[in-house]
């Protein structure tokens, strides 16, 4: 098991040109030293949440995500029998706060306010109770989709991409954060994503079709997880395009806010 299993808020921040964990209270930030999934432990220093920049909170080797995974995401399709899965690169990563980057030939790319699996322990080939033991924790995330690009675009003669490397993997793609939650229950937390205060999703984790330790299970059959790796894990209701000057918000209870602007390239 690993240390500090009880509901606690960690976030990974910068201050003088330094990256540090560190576990959030309220306004402040507890420093830690040491690697967050091992045995972190505080330095007795605080820092003021107000005087750092947060980053995503933790530096994965894999970005993996889980398609059609709500009962509301479907549309009237047929749920799957097994979870979708497929890869966001790293580089798509993107900073609380920082900007979602539209590429020049984006004309719909659209937000996908989802929870986020963050992997604590190396898992292969485990059961589903074994996957359960390997999650860390939670955090928000915002898996971007150009739909034009994934789907394509009869009316605009545009033909949707063979892999969706870019539809889904675009630089600044994969929003992450604030913070890694602990102790929460997982199946049941409200999810609400908002664009410009709109409200426009807003379902709890229980339509989840495949839940959290389904689908690590699913995933470790083939690929082997390690500590720090995250999986997106879909999405609920509808989405739509943004643009440039949106700001999109996705809040997931007892977890945080996650924001970003939304910007043109």
């Amino acid at each position: 098991m690993f240390p500090f299993k009880s509901n606690r808020h960690y976030v990974r921040f910068s201050t003088r040109a330094q990256i540090f964990y560190g576990l959030l209270d309220g306004g402040e930030i507890d420093t830690l030293a040491g690697n967050l999934f091992d045995i972190p432990r505080a330095v007795g220093q605080t820092h003021l949440l107000s005087d750092v920049k947060l980053l995503s909170p933790c530096e994965p080797r894999k970005i993996m995500a889980v398609g059609r995974n709500y009962q509301s995401h479907l549309k009237g399709r047929k749920a799957l029998e097994t979870p979708e899965i497929f890869y966001k690169p790293i580089t798509a990563l993107q900073n609380p706060g920082d900007p979602i980057v539209l590429p020049r030939d984006s004309r719909n790319a659209h937000f996908e306010g989802e929870l986020v699996i963050v992997i604590g322990q190396t898992v292969s080939k485990a059961s589903k109770s074994e996957a359960a033991a390997a999650i860390f924790g939670v955090t928000c995330g915002n898996d971007i989709s150009e739909r034009d690009w994934q789907n394509g675009n009869e009316a605009e003669g545009i033909a949707k991409d063979l892999q969706w490397w870019r539809a889904k993997g675009s630089d600044t793609f994969a929003p992450l954060g604030p913070a890694i939650v602990t102790g929460l229950d997982y199946g049941n937390l409200r999810l609400q994503t908002r664009v410009n205060g709109q409200t426009l999703q807003d379902q709890t984790t229980a339509d989840l079709i495949f839940d959290l330790p389904s689908v690590v299970s699913w995933i470790s059959q083939w690929v082997t997880l390690t500590p720090g790796d995250v999986i997106y894990t879909g999405t609920p209701g509808n989405t739509r395009a943004l643009q440039a000057g949106d700001e999109v918000e996705v809040e997931i209870e007892g977890i945080g806010i996650l924001r970003n602007p939304v910007v043109a390239e």
